[in-house]
């Protein structure tokens, strides 16, 4: 799984609202390359699934409080980066999908928004026989 990072401001900003670095043309640049990005894994065979998430202002995070639950509205104060997005990928090698995640890193953004994003590669278990 290839997890992509973001952040609370990049939404806003791709959103057309906050103080952000981002233009409609920026969006609309990146919004081709994912594009792009998604066709080239999808012919090669190697993309399982691909999503990119809702706005951090929509997450809810569930927690235990001395044996009872509660809930904390988002977005959060304390966090600066965010889950942006995923792909789902099957293919030949950990370093195969290391070598797809680096291609991310040419996806055009401001500069701001570039200098913080990053992505994580995680082997999906199939039973936790693999832990």
């Amino acid at each position: 799984m290839i997890l992509s990072y973001g952040s609370q401001q990049d939404y806003d900003g791709m959103g057309g609202s906050g103080n952000s670095a981002w233009t409609p043309e920026d969006f609309a640049k990146l919004a081709e390359f994912m594009t792009a990005f998604n066709r080239e894994l999808e012919e090669s065979g190697e993309l399982v699934e691909t999503r990119g998430l809702a706005a951090p202002v929509h997450t809810r995070r569930v927690g235990n409080r001395d044996g009872s639950a509660f809930v904390t509205d988002g977005p959060y104060a304390e966090t600066q980066e965010v889950l942006a997005g995923y792909w789902i990928v099957e293919c030949e090698s950990f370093d195969r999908a290391t070598e797809i995640a680096a291609r991310l890193q040419g996806c055009p953004a401001p500069k701001e928004a570039y200098d913080r994003a990053y992505a994580d590669i995680r082997p999906i278990m199939e039973s936790a026989d693999e832990i």
